[in-house]
């Protein structure tokens, strides 16, 4: 998902460890993935959802493509379940906006709420109300603080966090033929959600890859400060043969480093669709793929799992949607496979 979306958590150091082990995507409290393809309502359970004339609210935390493709996800499968979406908010990344959104959706009585929670301790407030009157709670990614699974929500949904670094890092080994010298940038913050892309990353590359070798490694906080790593990490290691950057926003001040060495042959891979990364990509750049979740899927699978929580079925704790990978090649689909979109004319036109 856009990392501008994702939030800072409880230090979960040991989990990741597990995490990487097991060479899987865990939860935040270590749950075990369930794929969202396992997630459907069966046609012979419709006409009870429609009969039900039950309501949901689609409450987010920012506006972006990567929302505007979950939310597209969601009313779709919602209006193939006859579920009316009666409220979709954006929060703004402000949390007592969000608690506001709330508020206001519940006097609309929805019966289901999808919902990213902005801060694990004053979400659980926010949806208290929520949880009391029985709606049925759909996370993406992040997780109310103390909230029991089947009790207080119905599960948490999102990326395949593992497959999105492996894949990362099969698309640059297949970029310098499994051999050379690799820098490593890092999201240096507590979530296990960009912990758990960029472990997965740095272990594919570690296990699968020994004529690779990582020798440059550097945690970024700040976006704005990727320009500047990349410059010191390119003046001790100029012959690099690539670079892994944790997500497109900081990639851009990388291949901005780049650019300004006069550097052709760095290859870069990152972690969720950007029109400008992509551009570079189509040109032949120094980027040579980009890594996305399947954003359309999560909605769909946060709506089915929510109606299948008011038809009274059980539903896993933790769900993930796929990866795509996009490369010159296929662009366009990966475009369409991630947000159900058309990418960027720039990109298409670029890439013709």
């Amino acid at each position: 998902m856009s990392i501008v979306n994702l939030l800072r958590a409880a230090s979960l150091s040991a989990l990741l460890a597990a995490g990487a082990a097991h060479a899987q995507t865990v939860g935040p409290q270590g749950e075990t993935a369930t794929p969202s393809g396992e997630i459907s309502v069966p046609d012979d359970r419709v006409d009870a959802l429609k009969n039900g004339k039950h309501r949901a609210a689609l409450l987010w935390h920012d506006q972006s493509d990567f929302v505007n493709a979950v939310t597209a996800g969601a009313s779709d499968e919602f209006a193939r379940l006859g579920i009316e979406v009666v409220a979709t908010t954006s929060a703004g990344f402000d949390a007592a906006k969000q608690r506001s959104d709330i508020e206001t959706a519940m006097v609309k009585s929805p019966d289901i709420i999808l919902s990213l929670p902005l801060d694990p301790v004053t979400s659980a407030a926010a949806f208290e109300e929520a949880k009391e009157k029985g709606v049925k709670l759909v996370f993406l990614s992040n997780l109310p603080k103390d909230y029991v699974h089947g009790t207080d929500y119905a599960a948490v949904v999102t990326d395949d966090l593992f497959q999105m670094g492996k894949q990362a890092a099969d698309a640059l080994a297949k970029a310098m033929d499994s051999k050379g010298t690799v820098g490593w940038i890092y999201h240096d913050a507590d979530y296990y959600v960009t912990n758990q892309r960029d472990n997965a990353f740095k272990t594919t590359i570690e296990n699968d890859y020994p004529d690779m070798k990582i020798v440059a490694e550097q945690g970024i906080s700040d976006p704005a400060r990727a320009e500047e790593i990349a410059n010191a990490m390119l003046l001790k290691n100029p012959d690099l043969g690539g670079i892994f950057v944790t997500w497109a926003g900081p990639a851009e001040g990388v291949l901005a480093a780049l650019r300004a060495n006069g550097n052709k042959t760095t290859k870069i891979v990152t972690l969720d669709l950007s029109e400008p990364v992509a551009l570079d990509m189509v040109r032949g750049g120094n980027v040579t793929a980009i890594v996305a979740d399947e954003a359309y899927e999560l909605g769909r699978a946060m709506a089915a799992t929510g109606a299948l929580a008011i038809l009274g079925e059980e539903t896993p704790a933790f769900i993930v949607a796929p990866a795509v990978t996009a490369t010159a090649d296929n662009v366009g689909e990966a475009w369409q496979q991630s947000l159900h979109v058309d990418a960027p004319k720039s990109v298409m036109q670029a890439g013709k």
